[in-house]
């Protein structure tokens, strides 16, 4: 289910737009509060952002430019402010759409699609399911029982490597030609180092046992 992440300080709109968005099939998630802003969309992973601009603390516009550090989420302002600069400052920021209040819910429902269309083009394509784990290959994420975390280019390889041979042992020599191409140039180490990281990060989202290591063969799902 699509994920979208609401950071709105009224009240009545942020329960008005949670209704409409669930409504249409979304999943809404908020911040603990406007000071930990940044910390839930590193724990949530959304698909998606609605962010106002008038915020307590710090405005819209200096929270998109931080989460453009270190996230290329979709972002669309919806906002009262509705001059052109207003909007400027917003696309110059990292926003990707910007919608005035009041709107029509019609208008930015297909707004929303669109955007979701643009950024995700080949998103029911690139999705691996085993065993209730899902694993999206566009947004180098893997989910379990709602809870995600993001992968590295080397361990999403890993763990593609593993689902496309679900139930078969994979030998190690075969997943480090797969990950660096010509095994010789390759410390052996590279990959229990990476398999490590892949294992803590999986551990973290409720999977402890998911990848199984077989004794001097390799490793299976």
């Amino acid at each position: 289910m699509d994920r979208i992440m609401l950071i709105e300080d009224d009240s009545v709109i942020r329960e008005e737009l949670s209704i409409l968005l669930q409504s249409n099939g979304y999943e809404i998630v908020l911040p603990d509060s406007f000071t930990a802003i940044f910390e839930a969309v590193r724990r949530y992973i959304p698909h998606l952002i609605l962010l106002d601009i008038n915020l307590p603390g710090q405005d819209g516009f200096q929270v998109c430019s931080k989460i453009r550090t270190f996230s290329a989420v979709p972002i669309i302002f919806v906002t009262a402010r509705n001059t052109d600069m207003d909007e400027l400052n917003g696309i110059m920021l990292g926003g990707d759409d910007f919608i005035t209040k009041p709107y029509n819910t019609s208008i930015l429902l297909a707004r929303i699609a669109s955007l979701f269309k643009r950024a995700y083009p080949s998103k029911e394509k690139d999705v691996m399911a085993y065993r209730g784990v899902i694993l999206h290959l566009e947004s180098s994420r893997v989910e379990y029982q709602a809870q995600l975390t993001e992968l590295t280019k080397n361990e999403l390889k890993i763990l593609a490597f593993l689902f496309r041979n679900a139930g078969r042992i994979v030998p190690r020599a075969d997943l480090v030609e797969y990950l660096w191409d010509n095994q010789l140039y390759i410390d052996d180490n590279a990959l229990s180092v990476n398999m490590t990281r892949l294992r803590e990060k999986l551990r973290q989202i409720g999977l402890t046992d998911f990848i199984q290591t077989k004794h001097r063969q390799g490793y299976m799902i």
